[in-house]
């Protein structure tokens, strides 16, 4: 199997949810609403893809400043082409554009967890996440 890997290739919205669509990511990203598969498109920093002739197979999509902090959005390969190593490739060339001092940060799938502790990740137990629909509360109203 010959795999091309490209770094901040253009991504076709409908390529990225045909992706998406196969692999379990699917079920956690909002394929149904094009507008916001194209922003996290056209807003991430660093897109490292990979590609069988001209079907996109794999994709680590991150939000960067390069230097200190990396998150890594996205990480997806297709179903058929998983377990030949893609992953780790994508990680790799992730890691490769950022500097020496930037660590790479994720929030892990249910089903990708023992993934990530395969491969060398630690698992950090302070993350915190705020939806859209939550608001802030006052310290002072506690």
């Amino acid at each position: 199997m010959n795999i091309t890997y490209k770094i901040n290739e253009i991504v076709d919205v409908e390529q990225f949810i045909n992706l998406l669509n196969n692999t379990t990511l699917g079920e956690r990203r909002p394929v149904n609403d094009y507008n916001c598969i194209q922003g996290m498109l056209k807003n991430s920093n660093l897109i490292i893809s990979a590609w069988v002739q001209d079907q996109l197979v794999g994709i680590a999509r991150s939000v960067t400043d390069f230097n200190y902090a990396c998150y890594l959005s996205d990480l997806a390969i297709d179903e058929k082409y998983q377990r030949f190593g893609m992953g780790k490739q994508l990680i790799t060339l992730t890691q490769a554009q950022l500097g020496p001092r930037c660590k790479i940060t994720l929030l892990a799938a249910p089903a990708a967890r023992e993934y990530y502790k395969h491969i060398g990740f630690t698992q950090n137990e302070y993350c915190w996440t705020l939806d859209r629909h939550q608001t802030v509360t006052s310290l002072a109203n506690k």
